[in-house]
């Protein structure tokens, strides 16, 4: 569709009428003659210019910007290089807008360039041979085209009205550039609505067409349709950053914000102990809001004496492919303006309501049967391995195990194998002495067997162990007894061990990866837990079970799931299995706005595998980006949650744009939009967008 837009710019160029080209002619010498008069102070009322350009001029010479400059100036390649870095996101999003325009542009003597907020070129792509010529001017990476820096133009002058400009020609400020016409238009951020960029196209004015415009505001459009699914996909995995930390923190206020401040999660905890810390001074606890608290994002504006002085230790750094994406804070219990000295414990792990079979949710033969066999070896005193795929609750039914066990007194300690490093597990399991080994604690350290002394060790991910360490805990096993490291004193042991795995240990002795012996102690007795997949009719009562508990958790209230969301969340397989499903519920609970949960509201995996599509026929998410210009490209991401611009918004604001960028012509906004003019109409009428103000049909 962008091909078919370049194409109605090109046919415009080449069969405009003489009568049309002599206005054009016309025009641009009453606009010069007007620039004349303008800056030598000879006229400046009832000049035969656009108000916008009018403005626009007055403001360049209020910033004693240079008339006969003849290229904006340019900043220093490590400034450009930070400030990439900085705008990365930005420059993601419009990756594939782009790369299309680097092809499609080929030829047309027409470049794309996305700007920062402030004007400075960050990327450009399109005609080679234009591209080269653009570079005289400083229209290239590094140029400032701040209206401050580089007069009027369709970049600086769109950042300043904040709304889509074309600039043609005369109509630019600066002498040197008046050869040029550029159509700008700004990309908003999709939380809170600023503007994080611009999109813009120039070109020689000689090929250029004022249509440019209306491509200029659908492509950006479709970057922030990029940069909204980008936001979401990464609060989200913040969001599940910070659910994973929530679990230490029991009792204490959590907020959670991503990298410029702006606010994720708040429990209700939270906003009562900064309402009793700062009182008047803490702004709404409401999502997208910025927290001005210093050192955190940009914070809304105001200098170091206008943020909340929150205390160092209350902040968590949120890490996301080993970058600090966010920030998640945690209010003491006892807070009032500084931190409490302590912190509630996690919860006791032989509390005996973790440890009953009763607690494992779920009416499944499959489930059934196997819970009828833990409650059979639970009271004998063997070892048992516990095997199924990741997530499916392998430790609920260790727990259960241990609850129902003789030693059900005593402690259950869980410990993961594949957790800690190879080189650690040893000291992990069985402890050591002072002076065993570089960097050993002074006083040594108990193991996890001895910790686990009179009750439970429960190890996961036991097919981790290192082949040299298999032979330690066989030994412990078959004699009860250890030695710490570096130490010659065997200390006794009665320890129950149930160990985990998602591997099939059987064909890892066969490839010698894990001892013979071992296995056939360890799988005196096993449980196989099955997958969700295989558990008919228990997703209902999960979701059930896990939205009271998370909304309570959270101080929420429970969502509803529509028939057609629980129907999708039956038919999916549950690869990540009863953890991922929670998961699921989870971020329904925390994102949910109307308290309903539809398909559009699930996360991107599941509508992926189910084959789910909006109702214009693009897939719901997951896709691959839309072209610039299609039936979808006007619409936002869909299942827009509170990190993204509603559809509806978008929407209406994207037809808005590009009817006025054609001037109201309704039939080229279709054309642009690609999509017929009766459903043009139709969605005037839906969004209220009234036929009058739009011009021409």
């Amino acid at each position: 569709m962008l091909a078919n837009e370049q194409a109605s710019v090109g046919r415009l160029a080449v069969a405009s009428p003489a009568p049309a080209l002599h206005a054009l002619v016309d025009g641009e010498t009453a606009t010069m003659k007007a620039w004349e008069d303008f800056v030598s102070g000879s006229r400046r009322d009832n000049l035969p210019v656009r108000d916008v350009v009018i403005r626009s001029w007055a403001r360049c010479q209020s910033f004693l910007v240079d008339a006969r400059a003849d290229a904006a100036p340019v900043i220093g390649r490590d400034h450009i290089e930070a400030l990439r870095r900085d705008n990365r996101d930005l420059l993601q999003a419009a990756a594939s807008t782009l790369a299309e325009a680097a092809d499609l542009l080929s030829g047309t003597r027409t470049v794309m360039l996305i700007t920062d907020a402030n004007g400075v070129v960050l990327e450009a792509a399109g005609d080679r041979a234009t591209l080269n010529v653009a570079r005289d001017i400083s229209l290239a990476c590094g140029g400032q085209w701040g209206e401050n820096c580089a007069g009027t133009n369709g970049i600086g002058t769109a950042l300043a009205s904040k709304q889509p400009v074309l600039v043609q020609a005369a109509e630019h400020y600066c002498a040197g550039i008046k050869g040029w016409s550029c159509a700008g238009a700004p990309i908003h951020d999709p939380v809170d609505g600023s503007v994080v960029g611009l999109l813009d196209i120039s070109g020689l004015k000689q090929s250029f067409s004022g249509q440019a415009l209306a491509l200029a505001v659908v492509a950006a459009r479709q970057v922030e349709w990029n940069l909204a699914r980008q936001t979401e996909a990464e609060h989200v995995r913040l969001l599940e950053a910070c659910l994973e930390d929530s679990q230490k923190y029991a009792g204490e206020g959590l907020i959670a914000l991503d990298a410029r401040g702006r606010l994720l999660y708040a429990s209700r905890k939270a906003a009562h102990l900064l309402k009793a810390s700062f009182g008047s001074d803490l702004p709404q606890l409401n999502r997208g809001t910025r927290l001005p608290i210093a050192g955190i994002g940009g914070g809304p504006g105001g200098g170091a004496e206008d943020r909340l002085p929150v205390p160092a230790d209350w902040v968590r750094p949120l890490v996301l492919d080993g970058e600090r994406r966010g920030t998640l804070l945690v209010i003491p219990a006892a807070a009032s303006g500084r931190p409490s000295a302590g912190r509630r414990a996690v919860p006791d792990e032989s509390d005996h309501n973790r440890s009953r079979f009763a607690d494992i949710v779920g009416d499944s033969d499959s489930l059934r049967m196997v819970i009828g066999q833990g409650e059979r070896l639970a009271p004998l005193p063997v070892p048992i391995l516990i095997e199924g795929e990741t997530g499916v609750g392998k430790e609920l039914f260790a727990r259960a195990v241990h609850g129902h066990s003789a030693a059900a007194g005593g402690p259950f300690v869980p410990f993961n194998c594949g957790a800690v490093s190879r080189e650690m597990l040893g000291s992990e399991l069985f402890g050591y002495v002072r002076g065993a080994f570089t960097g050993a604690a002074a006083e040594g350290r108990i193991g996890r067997f001895e910790l686990a002394d009179g009750g439970t060790l429960c190890l996961d991910e036991i097919g981790e162990l290192p082949l040299d360490l298999q032979p330690y805990l066989l030994r412990v096993l078959e004699e009860g007894v250890l030695y710490r490291i570096g130490d010659n004193v065997p200390r006794r042991v009665s320890v129950r061990l149930l160990a985990m795995t998602n591997r099939n240990l059987r064909q890892e002795v066969a490839a010698g990866r894990f001892r013979r012996d071992l296995y056939h102690r360890l799988a005196v007795t096993a449980l196989r837990v099955p997958p969700l997949r295989d558990r008919h009719g228990d997703v209902p009562r999960l979701i059930s079970h896990f939205n009271g508990l998370l909304a309570e958790r959270h101080g929420r209230a429970p969502v509803r799931f529509t028939a057609s969301a629980l129907d999708l969340l039956q038919r999916y397989d549950w690869p990540g299995n009863v953890r991922e499903l929670r998961n699921a519920v989870e971020r329904a609970v925390l994102l949910s706005t109307g308290g309903s949960i539809d398909i559009d509201d699930l996360p991107d995996e599941l509508r992926d595998a189910c084959g789910c599509v909006a109702a214009d026929g693009w897939p719901l998410l997951g896709s691959p980006t839309p072209p610039i210009v299609a039936p979808g490209a006007i619409a936002s991401p869909p299942g827009a949650a509170p990190t993204a611009m509603a559809l509806t918004e978008t929407e209406q604001r994207t037809i808005k744009d590009v009817i006025a960028a054609t001037g109201g012509n309704l039939s080229d906004a279709a054309a642009v939009l690609g999509i017929s003019r009766s459903t043009l109409y139709r969605k005037m009428s839906q969004h209220g967008i009234q036929r009058i103000s739009a011009g021409k049909a």
